[in-house]
């Protein structure tokens, strides 16, 4: 399996990454012994870099994967969580929360739902219109700086929202789908996320 780095100092993860989304019933039913035997085959074929959100699944997904990263695969692999969206008990989205209390609290449900101390990217799912990113971000740079959490990341943001995130965050950035209306076609910058 080839492999790249993330952003110029990010850290080196498989080429190919596994998101693990569907693996909760987002697009239908689902068998939790068939997405473990996926997530080892993945494992197994050099895949290094797992995508969950604590919303996929309402918390079913970060759960699965603690399953099947149990016996010593959770040292192997490269675990990038996405957070903020809410949810009604129907499954019906309402929104996004970005406040810098509810970032640490996401976390704090999602490292207990994974079993393990730290996660290696988190990252925003959207941008929570009502509060600015530089306090979003600088949430994250908290737990990173606590040890929770390896390198910030943003999904789904365009250019300038991600140049004010690396204003508070320089050295650990990386970006997940830069919004094309804030770039041309086609255009991928991290906006100099290191």
């Amino acid at each position: 399996m080839k492999t790249r780095h993330l952003g110029a100092h990010g850290p080196e993860v498989s080429a190919v990454g596994l998101g693990c989304m569907a693996m909760s019933g987002t697009y239908g039913p689902v068998e939790d012994a068939e997405s473990i035997a996926t997530i080892h085959e993945a494992l197994e074929g050099g895949v290094t870099l797992l995508d969950t959100g604590d919303f996929y699944g309402r918390g079913h997904n970060e759960l699965l994967l603690r399953e099947a990263l149990k016996g010593g695969r959770r040292d192997r692999v490269f675990l990038q969580v996405k957070f903020g969206a809410q949810l009604e008990p129907s499954g019906r989205f309402i929104g996004f929360d970005g406040r810098p209390a509810s970032v640490k609290t996401f976390l704090t449900y999602t490292l207990t739902r994974l079993g393990t101390d730290h996660v290696d990217l988190y990252q925003p799912s959207r941008l929570d219109p009502r509060v600015p990113i530089e306090e979003t971000v600088g949430a994250v740079a908290d737990m990173v700086k606590a040890g929770y959490v390896r390198f910030v990341g943003l999904s789904e943001m365009g250019a300038a929202t991600i140049r004010r995130a690396h204003a508070v965050h320089p050295h650990h950035c990386a970006a997940d789908r830069v919004l094309a209306d804030e770039q041309g076609p086609g255009e991928r910058d991290p906006a100099g996320c290191a």
